[in-house]
């Protein structure tokens, strides 16, 4: 499926979700990046997924909302922070305890996009009134959230907080000619004491960024196209979001944008249940709650809001898989779709007339998704090689909490990573990243071992020394200049569980390449090194970074894949020496630019090509 047919597709199941209510303190777009309030009314809104009825038991639906006019119900699914605002107060404090109820003259409404017809480009768009059906709490992904967060919370600079960069939990002040006081000051005070005692909790954070909301709508559109249900993904996998920023600001131009990505990591990283998948995408305030694609235009889950990192601009979209909602809503919603008919294709020459699609759920023997990709978006074709290279990517720690990324050369244990870790004083840095300043050296014991557990070997009983230098001139060795004095380690993934061995420095480049040998003081089993592509890339070619950006060591991820294409070449000139051996050539390629994204802890990640072989190292990140 081309990626116009994908968005037409999506298009479909995706709704803007507005809620308006009585608000006369104006407390109610708190941590909201955006908002309407007029009058002592507060409007919000965010985005949602229409549901199609083989998602869901629709005997339960009507149970729940004893309605006559069951046949036409339709479920939206939202996030629930949209509506948590304006519940009333027992239900806010007991989400469990019989059907969600709204302050009084507080609304919710649907905006979806009608008469989508094979030449339309959006048709017309109406509001339908919707009714708050059911609260679900997703146990799955926000304890998956909370150690996320709470791994990462050992000091100031790597601590992350919940929501939108333009969100705020300090509401300022409105007139106080257009604010009624309704009640008493004392009552105000611990109510906001509640609010912020609450955004400082991990705990309640995590379970209010992966709560859901379901909704029921009266509505018709001529049946919606059948949905299947993305299988495990994996990194680098194709993602389409779609959703509406700022939607309720202006509805009829911010309705329905796309986006496009992939997933950047999963948590558990080697679980076959995702809790929680890291999405590589560009997302913006209000499209929470919208729906997820993959490949083949596959289900994948919903936008939550993002994790955002305190000490920067650095955000983590975050999608709660479908299975994981399913699973914490078993009662309603099933896991795989009732599709009758088993194998059906979906019919390419009009997807995006309603009722038209059907999604084909055939899976290969390896239980990937065994499609034709026509299109360039597409980079399902190239995964396997792309989840080969991650296999060569290490994590490198130094006693102090430092950590970066580095490469595996070769199966002898050489790794290569970048200068700026070890001598970051020579490139304006104090250092690379650390987790804590006074922080010993780390790893999970769950998933990390140096023992023979599992019929994995610690380390093979044959040990090398150190690697020759290359170059006198631009290069020395470790054990002169640093002593011993520094505890360098290094994490391997190719094994399952991951290997700490210890490491020392064999070269570091004087001149202006920022780059450093490694010498794994031990061999591993099985060391898997990464291929190499000597050739020059070709602008606007695939580029995936493949690195441990963001995330400290202590949260326990596997490393993580960034897309984009080369944007530039820069040339050098060729020494004088090569031009005689290499007639004709008088320059080579020097740097190499990208637009895939690069995040502080990525230093010394591989630059990847479609084939999984590596074209670069990275040294630099602009966000």
């Amino acid at each position: 499926m081309a990626l116009p047919e994908t968005a037409d597709f999506a298009r479909n199941f995706s709704v803007l979700v507005r809620v308006q209510g009585p608000d006369p303190k104006g407390l109610k777009m708190r941590n909201h990046a955006f908002h309407q309030y007029h009058s002592g009314k507060t409007t919000l809104s965010a985005s949602g997924i229409l549901l199609p009825d083989t998602v869901y038991n629709t005997e339960v639906v009507k149970c729940i909302w004893d309605n006559d006019s069951g046949q036409n119900l339709m479920l939206v699914m939202t996030v629930a922070s949209l509506v948590e605002p304006f519940l009333t107060i027992q239900h806010r404090e007991n989400l469990s305890q019989g059907l969600p109820e709204l302050i009084p003259g507080a609304q919710i409404d649907i905006m979806v996009e009608e008469n989508m017809g094979a030449d339309s480009d959006g048709g017309g768009c109406r509001w339908f009134t919707a009714r708050l059906l059911k609260m679900v709490d997703v146990p799955i992904s926000s304890l998956a959230l909370q150690s996320l967060v709470e791994a990462s919370s050992g000091s100031q600079e790597q601590g992350w907080e919940f929501g939108w960069s333009l969100a705020s939990t300090h509401q300022p002040s409105l007139d106080s000619t257009k604010t009624q006081i309704e009640y008493d000051n004392k009552l105000l005070m611990e109510r906001q004491r509640l609010v912020m005692g609450k955004s400082s909790n991990p705990s309640l954070m995590a379970r209010s960024t992966t709560r859901i909301a379901i909704l029921g709508v009266n509505l018709h559109l001529n049946g919606l196209p059948k949905i299947g249900i993305s299988p495990l993904n994996k990194r680098g996998e194709f993602l389409l979001a779609m959703g509406s920023p700022f939607g309720i600001l202006s509805p009829l131009h911010f309705f329905n944008c796309m986006s496009v990505g992939s997933v950047a990591n999963c948590y558990p990283p080697k679980s076959s249940d995702r809790a929680l998948l890291m999405a590589d995408i560009r997302c913006l305030p209000g499209m929470e709650g919208g729906p997820v694609f993959g490949d083949q235009g596959m289900l994948v889950g919903i936008l939550t809001r993002p994790l955002r990192q305190k000490t920067s601009d650095a955000e983590v979209q975050l999608v709660i898989p479908w299975d994981a909602i399913a699973s914490a809503c078993s009662d309603l919603l099933l896991k795989e779709p009732q599709i009758e008919e088993k194998g059906t294709h979906i019919n390419k020459g009009n997807l995006n007339t309603v009722g038209n699609g059907l999604l084909s759920n055939s899976n290969g023997s390896n239980g990937h998704c065994c499609y034709d990709h026509d299109h360039f978006n597409s980079p399902c074709s190239s995964l396997l090689p792309i989840e080969k290279a991650m296999t060569s990517i290490c994590l490198i720690t130094i006693d102090d909490g430092v950590w970066a990324s580095g490469v595996v050369l070769n199966d002898q244990g050489l790794i290569l990573t970048n200068a700026h870790l070890l001598e970051p004083w020579r490139f304006g840095k104090t250092t690379v990243r650390s987790s804590s300043k006074k922080a010993a050296p780390f790893f999970l014991p769950e998933e990390s071992a140096f023992s023979e557990e599992k019929g994995y070997k610690r380390y093979q009983k044959s040990c090398i020394g150190p690697f020759p230098l290359a170059d006198q001139q631009k290069g020395y060795k470790l054990k002169s200049v640093f002593h011993g004095h520094r505890s360098i380690r290094v994490r391997l993934d190719h094994l399952d569980p991951w290997i700490w061995c210890e490491a020392k420095v064999v070269y570091i480049c004087k001149g202006p390449l920022d780059v450093a040998l490694l010498q794994v003081d031990c061999i591993p089993d099985k060391l898997t090194a990464i291929m190499v592509d000597f050739s020059q890339p070709s602008l606007g070619s695939k580029a995936y970074v493949i690195g441990h950006g963001l995330l400290a060591p202590r949260c326990g991820f596997s490393p993580s894949v960034c897309s984009g294409v080369v944007a530039k070449v820069v040339k050098a000139e060729m020494p004088s020496y090569y031009k005689s051996l290499l007639p004709g050539v008088s320059q080579f390629p020097a740097m190499l630019e990208t637009t895939a994204a690069v995040h502080p802890g990525g230093s010394g990640g591989a630059v990847v090509n479609s084939d999984g072989r590596l074209i670069g190292l990275v040294t630099r990140y602009g966000g």
